[in-house]
């Protein structure tokens, strides 16, 4: 690639900044718009889970295929298509007239994304060479993509309070536009980093393999230990190491196995999972404590969540570069980790009536946390692989981020629910069926309360704050916990990882 101006290169970053923002934002926001969307098109309690699950489920399966064809085509020409494919899907979700309709166009927003992270990552790697400069930019967008998490509640509820819910997916459309058309005359010419046809054998493994796994995990958390999700884990572990079976055995292999030979990639990769592990549960335990604890509104809510996502934002792109130059980056993901794990362990004190400076502390403090942790390990993933693997080696660290998160919803929505039913204590001469369904969840109890008399009610509803607050305790306990065993092991896998990892230099592939 030739050299590239300053302004250029900083273009690149902040349109990629941008492709990170909408998606996150976009995922976030649609849990805000559930109720509208439930009142207008009337789904089925099965047609909602597919509506907030089609987009993570298509996102997770293909990841790793558009890291291999972004390696292939250039990743400039993969994320403008890929930026194209998002509009038009977006607009289809905003005007869909169905709850069918609505689940193919998520699904199809999930096949655009899984085109953008790669793609927007590895151009971050292609036009920032200078070291510093890499890690500054890498943070910068971590940070971002924290943001937009926060954001997104935030932008839906402002919405939602003058326009329908269709207009949290349209919003998307401008944005959008305006990176393909500015991208056209900013984004530097990504040639092909790889030769070779894509192996399209492996496409269908990759995506069963993932796919089994995200489906059961989720399953599993919903439902427990049904017949379909051990078929649904069986077909994920099968399609998984058929796969990496048949990585070993191609010349041009969709990902390189043997980048899980170097132990700084295989460290960062993992420390993403258990990160991300910890960092999505926590936001909807916190999403749900604000709105049904202490009976916040969404935007309220959303709000309540931003001083997390600047704290990750300074943690990324402010802590990270200095700290690294200072004591190394296995120091720097440790000491990520255990602010975090401080953090989460902090939010022992916080109860049904807690005043909000006392939680925004360590919301702040976790942040911060996991910002530098992000940032050091992002880097690392893009910087410990040969340039014409990045693509592959981003969508692997994508795909983790996605098994972290939805392995952490089901292992600590867990433990929230087993807690919340056996510190439930309900008042006297509670009806069985009522109790039943106290007993399910925090918005069952909420459900059953209303039809009982006003003071049995009341205290069916601070019976189960309370237990929620209690099951909250040990799931943010046990990410504690977690949080520690992260640290652990970076500490052993980054140790030997230079503070300054220098750009490789390799020759791209030409496409015609």
């Amino acid at each position: 690639m030739a050299t590239i101006s300053s302004a250029r290169k900083w273009g690149t970053f902040a349109l990629c900044a941008v492709v990170a923002l909408v998606p996150n934002v976009d995922l976030t926001a649609l849990n805000q718009a559930i109720p509208r969307i439930s009142a207008d098109l009337g789904p089925s309690a099965t047609q909602i889970l597919w509506i907030s699950d089609a987009y993570g489920f298509a996102l997770a399966a293909l990841l790793v295929t558009m890291g291999g064809i972004g390696d292939r085509i250039g990743h400039r020409r993969l994320l403008l298509a890929g930026t194209a494919l998002f509009a038009a899907a977006s607009a289809v979700t905003a005007y869909a007239g169905s709850a069918e309709l609505l689940i193919g166009a998520r699904a199809l927003l999930g096949v655009a994304g899984a085109t953008l992270m790669p793609s927007a990552l590895s151009l971050i790697r292609a036009v920032f060479t200078d070291p510093k400069q890499r890690t500054a930019a890498v943070g910068g967008f971590m940070a971002v993509g924290g943001l937009a998490v926060g954001l997104g509640p935030v932008l839906a509820g402002a919405l939602l309070g003058h326009f329908w819910w269709g207009s949290v997916f349209l919003i998307n459309v401008p944005v959008m536009v305006f990176v393909l058309v500015v991208g056209l005359a900013v984004l530097p010419k990504a040639p092909a980093t790889v030769t070779g046809r894509l192996d399209l054998a492996s496409v269908p493994l990759s995506a069963a393999g993932v796919l089994g796994l995200v489906y059961a995990i989720k399953e599993a958390a919903a439902h427990g230990g049904e017949p379909r999700v051990y078929v649904a884990a069986v077909v994920g572990v099968a399609g998984i190491a058929a796969f990496l079976w048949r990585q070993t055995r191609l010349d041009e292999p969709l990902i390189d196995v043997s980048l899980f030979r170097d132990r700084a990639f295989t460290g960062s990769v993992s420390a993403n999972l258990f990160a991300m592990f910890a960092l999505v549960a926590q936001s909807l335990i916190f999403s749900l404590y604000f709105q049904l604890v202490l009976g916040w509104s969404p935007l309220r809510a959303g709000l309540a969540g931003l001083p997390g996502a600047l704290g990750a934002m300074a943690g990324g792109a402010a802590l990270a570069p200095p700290l690294i130059a200072a004591a190394g980056r296995a120091r720097t993901v440790a000491l990520g980790m255990v602010i975090a794990a401080v953090a989460f362990a902090s939010f022992q004190v916080v109860g049904t009536g807690t005043a909000y400076w006392i939680i925004a502390i360590p919301t702040v403090l976790s942040g911060v946390g996991m910002g530098l942790a992000l940032t050091v390990t992002g880097d690392t993933v893009l910087a410990s692989v040969p340039k014409r693997r990045t693509g592959a080696a981003s969508a692997i660290s994508e795909t983790a981020t996605e098994l972290g998160g939805a392995l952490g919803l089901a292992v600590l929505g867990s433990v929230l629910n087993l807690v919340y039913r056996n510190a439930l204590d309900l008042p006297a001469g509670v009806p069985h069926g009522a109790a039943a369904h106290a007993r399910d969840s925090l918005p069952g109890a909420f459900e059953a309360a209303s039809a009982l008399p006003a003071r049995t009610g009341a205290e069916v509803v601070d019976a189960a704050r309370t237990a929620f607050v209690d099951g909250m305790h040990g799931a943010l306990l046990l990410s504690a916990g977690f949080a520690v065993l992260v640290a652990g092991v970076a500490l052993i896998t980054l140790r030997s990882v230079p503070k300054v990892i220098p750009d490789a230099s390799e020759e791209p592939v030409p496409v015609a």
